[in-house]
């Protein structure tokens, strides 16, 4: 049973709604990248000690450091994991499942689609992901987060044939929604959570000479100053609310205390659901949403 009526809410889109008593959501959601996107970028950077100690910040430091935050705060989060962190750290991806946070897919070495060739390479590289999850810890997850949110056209159908229920990345939308997988009734369909560039750490702190970033590096205090603002308008237009960080950037000592200052205002607002990505897409899924078909664009 929901509390809200779309056709009395402009601000929904027609047949949304959250749970009863709620007026939004927030998902905290964490991305496992560890040295993948380094590697798959920069390969030669495997013999830089340096860079790949940048990079085993996370695992080693930063994840315990937001499994202790999030335990403090009561949250159960969603923690998106390549499968090359799996094989090489299967020790932390377990101690993520076994404080009883989801783990989702986030391709094996951070590959977005853009580098795959063909649909084949797409499917070929989410199995080996797959494989890598069940061996460190036994999951198999629901939900997928593509590296670099690069997204193909066909990647939809090649989530929905391997038995995915959401996807978390596309830009054009505040509000979940569904995302048909083909043209066709018997397509098929999954859950679309929206994310976008300024609800993620990288751009404003991580920073790595030659490799990424500006060199600018924000101060925690206007970082959280920039999300509480999206914090609040989200809420007041009924949105999702969809953090991403990655454990080797916002697992940093200020940063993680701005990240649960973040939390500790969101558990104050009222009517706002916290949420892990698999419940907020299983509500999703039961509403009378009509499949949105993204069609490819013919600019010639």
């Amino acid at each position: 049973m929901t509390n809200n009526d779309p056709s009395s809410d402009p601000m929904l889109p027609p047949g949304f709604s959250w749970p009863d008593g709620m007026r939004a959501a927030a998902c905290f959601t964490f991305d496992v990248d560890a040295e993948s996107p380094i590697l798959m970028e920069h390969p030669e950077a495997a013999g830089w000690l340096d860079v790949m100690s940048h990079q085993a910040y996370g695992p080693r430091t930063g994840v315990p450091r937001i499994l202790r935050l999030l335990d403090r705060r009561g949250v159960r989060a969603t923690f998106f994991v390549p499968g090359y962190t799996a094989d090489r750290w299967p020790e932390v991806v377990r101690s993520i499942r076994d404080a009883g946070h989801e783990i989702g897919h986030h391709g094996y070495l951070h590959e977005g689609a853009r580098s795959a060739p063909d649909a084949a390479t797409e499917e070929r590289r989410l199995l080996r992901g797959l494989d890598a999850l069940d061996r460190a810890a036994g999951v198999r997850p629901i939900g997928y987060r593509a590296p670099n949110w690069e997204l193909s056209y066909r990647t939809p159908a090649i989530l929905v044939r391997h038995g995915f229920a959401y996807e978390s990345g596309l830009m054009d939308a505040d509000h979940p929604y569904r995302l048909a997988a083909g043209p066709e009734p018997g397509d098929g369909s999954l859950v679309e959570l929206p994310a976008h560039w300024s609800l993620d750490d990288w751009e404003p702190y991580n920073y790595l000479p030659g490799i990424t970033g500006s060199g600018v590096i924000a101060s925690p205090a206007d970082v959280l100053a920039r999300w509480m603002l999206e914090l609040e308008a989200l809420v007041a237009e009924g949105g999702l609310f969809m953090l991403t960080n990655h454990p080797f950037v916002t697992g940093r000592a200020s940063r993680a205390v701005a990240l649960e200052r973040l939390i500790e205002v969101a558990q104050g607002t009222a009517g706002l659901w916290i949420a892990t990505a698999a419940e907020i897409a299983a509500h999703v899924a039961t509403l009378p949403l009509e499949p949105v078909l993204h069609r490819p664009h013919d600019p010639t």
